[in-house]
């Protein structure tokens, strides 16, 4: 994807959060990690399980100072119906973002703009506001909010300690790599 290593755009858009309309843009995103979490619409099938996945992790995501967007084409309007519709969508605590204008699925180049949905895109930001992870999957292929968590706590630990990457797999507490010219060859 070009958008990786990118700083996000400017955007603004109405939300849905803790039974609140709210106005956020890029600004409220600046300072924290966060994750944008595109999907295709509410009131689907796929999209209502991963957003619950998300929602049974927010509480660790939190700890990990990391805000959650989740993101369709649908309206602020929609997203509240869903959530009062929804036993899976009323656990949300996250921000629920309308992207009725399709500016933020254009600038996170997720737009199928001949149906006017997202694609199922997840992106890891970090507080600068540079796109550190970026995920997309066909249609029919839900995400796993612990491996989103793996590649957060992945993306901080290499943020916090310059010189060293994380390889294959890793998960917080194991070894990770220090490339060199001495390395080369050696893995």
């Amino acid at each position: 994807m070009s958008v990786i290593n990118t700083t996000i755009k400017p955007f603004k858009a109405s939300a849905f959060k803790n039974g609140k309309f709210i106005d956020i843009t890029e600004k409220d995103v600046l300072g924290k990690w966060a994750v944008f979490f595109f999907y295709p619409a509410d009131f689907t099938f796929v999209c209502p399980t991963e957003l619950g996945d998300v929602a049974d992790h927010y509480a660790e995501l939190q700890k990990l100072g990391v805000e959650v967007f989740s993101v369709s084409t649908d309206t602020h309007f929609v997203h509240k119906a869903w959530h009062d519709a929804s036993d899976t969508i009323r656990k949300i605590q996250y921000t629920m973002v309308g992207d009725p204008t399709w500016e933020i699925s254009n600038n996170f180049e997720v737009l199928r703009a001949d149906q006017g949905l997202a694609n199922r895109g997840t992106f890891i930001i970090d507080p600068q506001g540079v796109i550190q992870s970026v995920e997309i999957t066909a249609e029919g292929i839900g995400r796993n909010a612990e491996e989103m968590m793996r590649k957060i706590k992945a993306a901080q630990y290499v943020a916090s300690h310059p010189g060293e990457v994380c390889p294959a797999k890793w998960e917080e507490g194991a070894k990770t790599l220090a490339p060199s010219l001495d390395l080369v060859g050696k893995i």
